[in-house]
């Protein structure tokens, strides 16, 4: 295969991807050994896409390779994407998942002394959705499992590795700010047709 076609075919496999694809997902679909090849026209695709002003972004996460859209142009996908129902994380899911992600491996105990409340629904959810995971068992009485964060965090939060993670009060503050997102203002409107007399059939 000719390197423009190389391109094209990395191009396509990266945008088909529902997950970050890696270099060696990459090599064996396209039967070639030479990873400083792939990884050299990757870098040259991502350069095109910022030099071009695209759209569209190429970005390494999770180990992987990704297709994103341009952060300028999110103010137009969240008016596009206004009435969709997403699945957000609760603010107890989101200080849970901190607390694990900065203080990995804690057993359950360990994570509800610090948060001071039950976080058994709030770990199970988080197992469900496959942000963490049971990483092993503490060598004390017991042997309680320990949980960690997992390749699924890194790909929720758009980090490459945990040493990506912002220092705590930024990520409380990125968690606030997607809270405040999935709240609508109040329109003079609405408070009018709430106000309305309720007519009795």
């Amino acid at each position: 295969m000719d390197e423009h076609n190389l391109k094209s075919a990395i191009e396509a496999l990266i945008f088909a991807s529902e997950k970050p694809i890696t270099l060696e997902q990459i090599k064996k679909v396209l039967e070639i050994s030479d990873n400083s090849t792939i990884n050299k026209i990757i870098q040259e695709l991502i350069a095109e896409y910022i030099g071009q002003n695209r759209g569209i972004r190429i970005i390494e996460v999770a180990g992987g390779f990704q297709m994103i859209t341009a952060s300028a142009f999110a103010p137009f996908l969240k008016k596009l994407f206004k009435s969709r129902n997403r699945d957000k994380l609760s603010r107890q899911a989101l200080e849970t998942l901190a607390i694990i992600a900065y203080k990995q491996p804690l057993t359950k105990a360990e994570i509800e002394s610090l948060r001071n409340v039950n976080i058994d629904g709030v770990m199970k959810s988080l197992l469900d959705k496959n942000l963490i995971r049971i990483s092993g068992r503490k060598k004390v009485p017991g042997r309680p499992y320990v949980f960690g964060s997992t390749r699924e965090f890194l790909e929720h939060f758009g980090l490459r590795s945990l040493q990506d993670l912002p220092k705590i009060e930024d990520f409380t503050a990125l968690a606030q700010e997607q809270q405040a997102q999935d709240i609508e203002p109040i329109t003079q409107a609405d408070l009018e047709v709430e106000n309305e007399p309720k007519q009795i059939a």
